[in-house]
C-alpha cells in the first residue's frame, strides 16, 4: 500500500505539504495542490479512516521525549514543559530516549499511538529518517527544543549554542590561554555541532590557529568527559585551558583533573557549558556558560499550543534565545594566577 511519504516522493513535496493538503489545514498553491492529488491517484493512495478519525478526536495529552532524564538540565526542561501544560489544562506524557535513535523511534511510535495532541521532542540527531510519518499524517504538531531537526514543517526552540561557546573560548584567550583545548558533544547534533564551531570562531578572530589534536567529541555523558580529558591532560605540551560542552562532559572532566591532583586554575583553567547545581566542594567557583532551560521549555510548550490553537502563523518558526557567560575564579587571568 502507498504511504504518505510515497505521495511526497512522487509530488516534489514534503511530507507536510501532502498533510496539509489533505487535512485542509492551512493554503497549499494550486500548482503544489494539482501534484500532490495527482501523485494520490496515481498510487490510489488511501488516507487510513482511523487516522483522520484521530484528527477529530484529539486528546489532551502532551507527548516530551526528552534525551537523557539523568541530565539535570533535562530535568529543568521537564518542569518548563510541564508547567505550561498544566496552564492550559493537558496533562503530560514523558518519555526517555537515552541518547539512543532505536530507543527514540519506539517512543515516536508510543506517542503517536497514545493519541497525543502534539509533542515536544529533544532528538537524538538533526536527521530523524523515521518515526515522524505518523505525526504527518495525523497531523499532530511537533515542536524541537534545544536541538534542530531537519524537517521543514517542525518548529525549533535553542540556544545560540555557537555565541554561547565563542564568549567562552574568548574569554579564556583574554585572560592570556592560548593551548586551549575542548570536548564538545556529537556533530550530528545541534549542540554538539554548535559549540565546535563557537571554540573554533573565537579562536581564528584571535588569530590562534586551530588544532584538530586539541578537540575531542563524543556522547554528552560524563564517561566521554572522563576518557577525552585524560587524552587532552596527556598531550605535550600541554594544555593551558579546557573548555567542555554541557554538564555531564564536565563532571567527567572534573575528575580527571582531580585524579591528575590538577589545580584549577593554577595549572589548568576550566570553562563549562550548563550551571553544575551538584557540583563538589572545590568545583563550586567554574565558569559556565548558563543556559536560561526554564525559558527554553515554556517557550516551546508555548509555540506547541499556539499550533494546536491556531493562533499564529503555520510557517516554520525557530526561536533563539540567548545564553549568559557566568564568570568565576576557574577561570582568572593566567597572571594572577599562582
Amino acid at each position: 500500500m502507498a504511504t504518505i511519504r510515497d505521495v511526497a516522493k512522487i509530488a516534489q513535496v514534503s511530507i507536510s505539504t501532502v498533510s496539509r493538503v489533505l487535512n485542509g489545514t492551512a493554503f497549499v498553491n494550486d500548482e503544489v495542490k494539482k501534484r500532490v492529488e495527482e501523485a494520490m491517484q496515481e498510487l490510489a493512495y488511501q488516507p487510513s479512516p482511523a487516522a483522520r478519525s484521530l484528527r477529530v478526536n484529539r486528546s489532551r495529552i502532551i507527548g516530551l521525549l526528552i534525551s537523557d532524564i539523568q541530565n539535570p538540565f533535562f530535568m529543568s526542561i521537564i518542569q518548563g514543559v510541564e508547567d505550561e501544560t498544566h496552564r492550559h489544562d493537558y496533562s503530560l506524557l514523558l518519555c526517555n530516549s537515552n541518547e539512543d535513535p532505536r530507543k527514540e523511534q519506539q517512543y515516536l511510535g508510543v506517542l503517536c499511538a497514545e493519541r497525543v495532541a502534539g509533542a515536544i521532542i529533544v532528538p537524538t540527531r538533526e536527521r530523524i529518517e523515521a518515526g515522524l510519518d505518523c505525526f504527518h499524517t495525523r497531523n499532530i504538531p511537533l515542536v524541537a527544543v534545544d536541538r534542530r531537526i531537519k524537517d521543514s514543517s517542525i518548529d525549533a526552540v535553542l540556544v545560540d549554542n555557537k555565541a554561547g561557546a565563542r564568549e567562552a573560548v574568548a574569554h579564556l584567550i583574554a585572560n592570556g590561554y592560548r593551548r586551549i583545548g575542548a570536548i564538545t558533544g556529537p556533530k550530528t547534533i545541534t549542540t554538539g555541532r554548535e559549540r565546535l564551531e563557537g571554540y573554533r570562531q573565537a579562536l581564528v578572530e584571535a588569530g590562534i590557529p586551530f588544532d584538530p589534536l586539541l578537540t575531542r567529541s563524543g556522547p554528552f555523558q560524563k564517561e566521554s568527559g572522563w576518557q577525552f580529558a585524560q587524552e587532552l591532560l596527556a598531550l605535550t605540551p600541554p594544555i593551558d585551558a579546557l573548555f567542555v560542552g554541557n554538564n555531564m562532559i564536565a563532571m567527567g572532566a572534573l575528575n580527571a583533573i582531580h585524579a591528575r591532583h590538577l589545580r584549577i586554575p593554577e595549572d589548568i583553567a576550566f570553562v563549562g557549558y550548563d550551571e553544575l547545581p551538584w557540583a563538589a566542594p572545590g568545583f563550586d567557583e567554574l565558569t559556565t556558560v548558563a543556559q536560561p532551560v526554564y525559558e527554553l521549555a515554556s517557550t516551546a510548550a508555548q509555540r506547541l499550543f499556539q499550533r494546536l490553537q491556531k493562533t499564529a502563523p503555520l510557517s516554520r518558526q525557530e526561536v533563539i534565545l540567548a545564553p549568559k557567560l557566568m564568570i568565576r575564579a576557574s577561570s582568572r587571568p593566567k597572571n594572577l594566577v599562582s
